[in-house]
């Protein structure tokens, strides 16, 4: 094999082109996946399911004959002392301006109560209820999870500076921007999507192993729907970490920030301005994912002349489409604030 090489002061061939210029979303890609805090996140996260689902196996077990029977005497003298208190109640005397349902309550029958397997020490796995209620709980689980996750993808570059370092390669400031929100949608879709498929499969271990798999017809489709509106929240919720974090420049800040609107703003807005919950992220975040919504109980109650506390309110029916509009819009408004601060202030 002959080889030629070129005359001195000859550039080889290929070496007066430029390098390739390397990809920003793959670069993001990787940059996305070599974050340590981000892999102990998904590990923690990961382990906390498999304890949940250990301690749901002790929790739940498929009743024997005795335990049914003594469910049963339980259940039956659970009906009798109801039955015995409104007929005291009844005898005493019914005021004018109420009927005897009003005042001394329903008569409850043993269906009210659930069934023998409410009056048991373990009751058994119901696929029908508990995978829905399961659904909805992993969702929000990992909803907090994918905050998490979203804040710390942005707020790290900024405590490190790398934000304004790619900058130098890649000037464009909406171009990385978007390049950074579509691989963090993308990495949140795909765990919110891998924790309703793993609660699918535990579910169904739990229904055979300590309960029923017994389901109506339609469930199927009710459980996607939960399932799949539990993954929009969570990619929903990962985009909110991120947006809030961008805006404070710092992953603790936005953590901070989180706690005081949970924790603090939402139940001084509960306690002060009740007709303003169907506005609160919480009962949004329940209405998005929940079958058929979620209703909230608006309390308008008012001191009379009197100085007596006059009860009254009523129930608001939040459908999942308001829920994902509203959670939907202050994502947006987050998000598109932050972008927009980015893109004109300084990052000094």
């Amino acid at each position: 094999m002959t080889t030629t090489l070129a005359p001195f002061g000859t550039p080889a061939a290929g070496a007066g082109r430029p390098a390739p210029r390397p990809s920003l979303l793959r670069a993001e890609v990787h940059r996305f996946r070599s974050r340590r805090f981000i892999a102990v996140l998904l590990l923690l996260g990961t382990l906390g399911f498999l304890a949940a689902m250990v301690v749901a196996s002790t929790q739940y077990a498929r009743p024997s004959a005795a335990g049914l029977a003594e469910g049963q005497r339980r259940l039956d003298q659970a009906v009798a002392e109801q039955k015995a208190y409104r007929d005291q109640c009844l005898a005493a005397g019914v005021p004018s301006d109420a009927t005897p349902d009003q005042y001394c309550g329903a008569e409850l029958t043993a269906a009210d109560f659930g069934g023998p397997e409410q009056f048991i020490a373990h009751e058994p796995f119901t696929l029908a209820e508990d995978g829905l209620d399961g659904a909805l709980g992993v969702a929000v689980a990992t909803a907090a999870l994918t905050f998490l996750i979203g804040a710390t993808s942005i707020g790290a570059e900024w405590s490190s500076r790398a934000l304004v370092a790619l900058l130098f390669w890649e000037p464009r400031r909406l171009r990385v921007m978007a390049t950074k929100l579509a691989v963090l949608t993308a990495a949140a879709a795909v765990v919110g999507l891998l924790a309703e498929a793993a609660w699918l499969v535990a579910a169904r271990v739990l229904a055979a192993t300590r309960g029923t798999a017994d389901v109506p017809h339609g469930f199927w489709g009710d459980l996607l729907g939960t399932g799949g509106r539990g993954v929009l929240l969570v990619v929903l919720a990962a985009l909110l970490g991120f947006g809030v974090a961008h805006l404070v420049r710092n992953t603790a800040a936005s953590l901070g920030a989180g706690f005081l609107y949970f924790a603090v703003a939402e139940n001084a807005v509960r306690n002060l301005r009740p007709s303003w919950q169907p506005w609160l992220f919480t009962e949004n975040a329940l209405a998005l994912v929940q079958q058929g919504g979620a209703r909230v109980y608006v309390d308008e109650g008012f001191v009379d002349e009197s100085g007596v506390y006059q009860s009254t309110g009523r129930e608001v029916v939040l459908s999942n489409l308001h829920g994902g509009l509203v959670i939907t819009a202050v994502v947006l408004l987050v998000v598109g604030l932050g972008v927009l601060l980015f893109r004109r202030r300084d990052l000094d």
